[in-house]
């Protein structure tokens, strides 16, 4: 059975070989890395390319066009399926998201549709929890909750596996040109009555870089969840 772990990166120069290298030796047999680059400035789809010509397990998705987390997701999505893959793993390239879990997300997933790695789970912990941090996650799962009837504890986690079947009955849905994909994602799982085990992570500060994304920008994203639950039925 083969894992592709599927990771948009836009500026990830200083992290992707390291997250590229704990991937593939996490433990988990069968696994392969899609790295989906928006023609990054800093180069780094030319470090993935460099090394996918010596490792058959690392593959570059290159995006010209339509950039953006939202649309680098679900193409990204869509070339796992294409590749083969049996399951399809969804994580961040800046090392916020170790792949330590990879193992037991595969564990967990044998019993449900989706596993969602979550924070906010017994054994889960948020490095960077500030009180902001929290209002934000605090506010998302009670929103989405009331408005799209999704109950997870950890709505915001962009570190998820999927099971093939369950991600092809919606992954050519999907619209989002940004981080809102995360939110499109849970949308669809409950719309299609997939099943769902949150497995407790640590989500650690990035490795290097700069953050892409800050917590008011959270909160402005799910102002689109009333649109989304609106447009979508």
């Amino acid at each position: 059975m083969k894992t592709i772990a599927m990771i948009p990166t836009y500026n990830e120069a200083s992290n992707v070989r390291q997250i590229i290298d704990d991937v593939l030796n996490c433990g988990t047999e069968n696994i392969e890395v899609l790295i989906v680059d928006d023609m990054s400035p800093d180069g780094t789809y030319k470090i993935v390319e460099e090394i996918s010509k010596t490792n058959p397990k690392v593959h570059l998705l290159l995006r010209k066009e339509k950039k953006g987390r939202g649309h680098a997701g679900k193409e990204g999505f869509l070339k796992a399926l294409e590749m083969g893959a049996d399951y399809i793993l969804e994580m961040d390239g800046d090392g916020s998201h170790s792949p330590k879990y990879i193992p037991g997300f595969i564990k967990t997933i044998k019993d449900c549709d989706v596993v969602i790695g979550s924070r906010y789970v017994h054994g889960g912990k948020d490095e960077e929890r500030t009180l902001l941090r929290q209002v934000v996650s605090n506010f998302s799962k009670f929103y989405l909750a009331s408005v799209l009837g999704v109950k997870v504890k950890d709505p915001t986690s962009g570190y998820r596996k999927f099971k093939k079947e369950a991600l092809a009955s919606f992954a050519h849905k999907l619209q989002a040109a940004d981080p809102f994909i995360v939110t499109e994602v849970l949308y669809h799982i409950k719309k299609n009555g997939l099943t769902v085990k949150e497995y407790p992570i640590e989500f650690l500060s990035r490795a290097s870089g700069e953050s892409k994304l800050r917590p008011w920008t959270l909160v402005k994203y799910l102002f689109k969840v009333l649109k989304l639950r609106i447009s979508k039925n």
